[in-house]
């Protein structure tokens, strides 16, 4: 649909939507397009600049779908972070010894989470025990 700015001969101007160019030509040679305030059907285009998307609309158009994709993706993740949560014992600071407990067979294997310094995970890691973080996500570190 394009939208026309028309005047009548009676110098009234108003808008009207069209499928095409060659559509607004063909209903007002049939009489069909007449002017809203006196119902003049000798009605005219008026002088229009083109809608063009300038590089700011297309950015504000891309912002917008890309917060839509933001906000689908953190709420996948805040759901993963919850069932993680809801199905593993929080041993807090004793992460790095629980894990190796685990992984050594010295416990019963289960589903941990808690707290490692870097240098704790990072010794996790060179040992060959399976680990990662949890993501902080917005809104909750506040």
């Amino acid at each position: 649909m394009i939208r026309f700015s028309l005047t009548c001969d009676q110098a009234h101007d108003f808008d009207a939507w069209f499928s095409s160019g060659a559509d607004f030509d063909r209903q007002a040679e049939a009489g069909f397009v007449s002017c809203p305030h006196c119902g003049s059907s000798v009605v005219s285009k008026r002088l229009m600049a083109p809608s063009v998307a300038t590089a700011r609309s297309r950015e504000a158009h891309q912002q917008l779908a890309m917060d839509v994709q933001r906000g689908e993706v953190i709420a996948k993740l805040r759901d993963m972070v919850k069932t993680i949560k809801e199905n593993a014992e929080d041993v807090g600071e004793r992460f790095p010894e629980e894990a190796r407990k685990i992984h050594y067979g010295e416990a019963d294997q289960r589903g941990l989470i808690g707290k490692a310094s870097p240098e704790e995970a990072r010794a996790l890691i060179d040992e060959g025990i399976e680990i990662a973080p949890l993501p902080v996500l917005p809104d909750d570190v506040n």
